[in-house]
């Protein structure tokens, strides 16, 4: 058993610091042995307790394996433009590819589905804090907004510089749920229940979920995703510690045959990482993959050096700021 270094340790105390209803969990799996750990301002907390959190963007992640498992078995092409799919859009002219889509180089916004303005209130908010805010979910759209935001965002046809778009992976969700004849909901809970096995793992909040808390430590309950909201691709999903450790390893191992295609570099990316599909992989070392998430009240990261076979993960039910989830994740993976 590997023993939290003390760097971790160090971090993990600095960012329980004054979160009153804080649940943090951290994990890590190596050599199939994990071990899952809970922490609150004041120490430690059973580890038997199964906490459920919103794990936002993670969620990206599942779409782009379930796209990457439609490739494999011929049913749509990572080149096909999502014309081919959402027939309802204009016609003769450019619509970006599944592929510039999944690695967040088709030039859509980072702001979409909301405008500058909405998104800019929506990160003072966060920043700020305030249960209003918090418990508001901003990322909606049904059919007839995402077919407006399409036809009325002109792009060209070429790689565009990265920019993270929720608005994006949600059109791959769209198109997959098209291809399924299902919808997106229906189809990714039943590949994540009966092709992946993660039981504690779907679509939306219930009464398992913990509530998230702002800044302030005010109650803000959980973001509202239904079938509806076609955002939900994007990071509608919520799980477990032990889930999304079982989902690492499942990645690791490449259990799955398409799996190997959502890991290796598609495209360049940005800073310090490049893109597989919905994945992220360190430029210095692309054996490690890894996505984070946020949600009003939620932080979530998940890592995995695939060639060493370690991964960790960080769930809490707070914003915590300053990427602290990632430093507490890839510390962790340092030091396995």
């Amino acid at each position: 058993m590997v023993e939290f270094s003390d760097k971790t340790l160090r971090q993990i105390k600095k960012t329980c610091r004054g979160k009153k209803h804080l649940k943090l969990t951290v994990g890590y799996v190596t050599d199939n042995h994990s071990v899952i750990k809970i922490f609150n301002e004041n120490g430690e907390l059973d580890p038997s307790i199964k906490c459920s959190y919103e794990i936002g963007s993670i969620t990206k992640t599942f779409t782009a394996s379930l796209l990457s498992k439609y490739v494999y078995e011929n049913r749509l092409s990572l080149n096909d433009s999502i014309q081919k799919y959402i027939e309802e859009l204009e016609e003769d002219r450019y619509y970006p590819s599944l592929l510039r889509l999944a690695t967040h180089r088709s030039g859509y916004s980072a702001t979409l589905p909301i405008n500058k303005r909405e998104y800019a209130k929506l990160i003072l908010g966060l920043i700020r804090g305030g249960s209003d805010m918090n418990k508001n979910n901003p990322l909606n759209a049904d059919f007839n907004k995402m077919k407006t935001l399409i036809e009325t965002t002109k792009l060209k046809d070429a790689d565009y510089s990265w920019k993270y778009s929720n608005f994006g992976m949600s059109i791959i969700g769209y198109v997959l749920g098209i291809v399924s004849g299902n919808g997106y909901w229906d189809t990714m809970n039943d590949y994540i229940h009966g092709e992946l096995g993660l039981t504690d793992t779907y679509l939306g909040t219930d009464k398992n979920n913990l509530h998230g808390y702002d800044r302030k430590n005010n109650d803000c309950g959980n973001w509202e995703w239904t079938k509806e909201n076609l955002i939900s691709p994007a990071g509608a999903l919520s799980s477990t510690a032990e889930d999304l450790l079982e989902y690492a390893k499942i990645n690791m191992y490449e259990v799955k045959p398409y799996f190997p295609s959502c890991h290796e570099k598609h495209k360049k990316g940005i800073n310090k990482h490049d893109m597989g599909l919905g994945w992220m992989c360190l430029k210095k070392n692309n054996n490690i993959i890894f996505h984070g998430g946020a949600t009003g009240s939620f932080s979530s990261f998940l890592a995995m050096d695939k060639e060493k076979k370690a991964a960790s993960v960080v769930l809490a039910n707070y914003r915590l700021g300053m990427n602290n989830e990632e430093k507490i994740g890839f510390s962790l993976v340092d030091s396995l």
